[in-house]
């Protein structure tokens, strides 16, 4: 059965985000994810995990400067040294957490930019990283640029593609079903494609198109469940989603579809 991560970044928003690992211990959880830890140190962050038995699974690596719109280095020529940097950072974070997984974010592609070259940095700056540590899996996750125009991923066959020009075991796709079936629909086919490649490290999933809990919108989450199950997964499935209900509680309120996997997931 599927094990589940809530995403503290989009889950229990009514709390501190400290506070958020006890919320979603006592719903249930026994995995968490979110963006960026780099807020809080790191022995803060395992003490809260510690406390309320749970593990820690993804997060990313720091993007540049999210708050000016920037959504990662990894695509960019001239900003090699800021990544591994990132990197570097996102790494003893990711040793002192216990967390095997670390995004690195594509960026967003500069207007008028010459492809072939971004992705030659991309190929470049992943191999670096992938290189840092053998004992540490990098994600690297198509986003549809609906939500985040001029990304530079959004394919899983791009991805993949990625990932076999790099060639390091430990770099693998972040298989986002939301955005997945924004760009490319299709999902089981795609799942039953790209799967059992071996090259799939992470799921992550919500509503479609709204963004909200997967019972609501177009895609019949259970179907997708029992495929990824039938299909030998034993990975995580992240749910980064935004609570259709925005008030207190409304995260827990709303975690209907999770009942009949939570025992499972504690």
């Amino acid at each position: 059965m599927p094990r589940f991560a809530a995403n503290l970044s989009m889950l229990y928003n009514e709390h501190a985000f400290l506070d958020r690992f006890a919320a979603a211990a006592a719903d249930g959880f026994d995995a968490v994810e979110y963006l960026f830890p780099y807020e809080h140190p790191a022995a803060e962050l395992a003490a809260r995990l510690g406390a309320h038995g749970l593990q820690q699974v993804l997060f990313n690596s720091p993007p540049g400067d999210w708050a000016a719109g920037e959504r990662g280095l990894a695509c960019l020529p001239g900003r090699e040294a800021e990544f591994r940097r990132g990197v570097e950072r996102a790494l003893e974070y990711a040793r002192a957490l216990g967390c095997p997984r670390i995004h690195l974010m594509a960026g967003l592609a500069p207007d008028g930019a010459d492809r072939a070259a971004l992705q030659a940095t991309y190929v470049a700056n992943l191999a670096w990283a992938a290189a840092q540590s053998r004992e540490h899996t990098f994600l690297i996750e198509p986003i549809n640029t609906r939500d985040i125009p001029r990304f530079f991923l959004n394919r899983q066959d791009h991805a993949h593609e990625i990932v076999g020009l790099v060639g390091a075991p430990n770099l693998k796709v972040q298989m986002d079903l939301y955005h997945c079936q924004i760009v490319e629909g299709d999902l089981a086919k795609k799942i039953e494609r790209w799967l059992p490649t071996g090259n799939v490290g992470h799921f992550q999933i919500a509503g479609v198109p709204e963004r909200h809990e997967p019972d609501l919108g177009e895609l019949h989450h259970p179907y997708l469940f029992a495929l990824i199950d039938r299909l030998g997964w034993s990975g995580v499935i992240g749910c980064e989603y935004r609570p259709r209900d925005a008030g207190p509680g409304g995260t827990t309120r709303g975690l209907g579809w999770f009942q009949p996997y939570r025992t499972t997931s504690r």
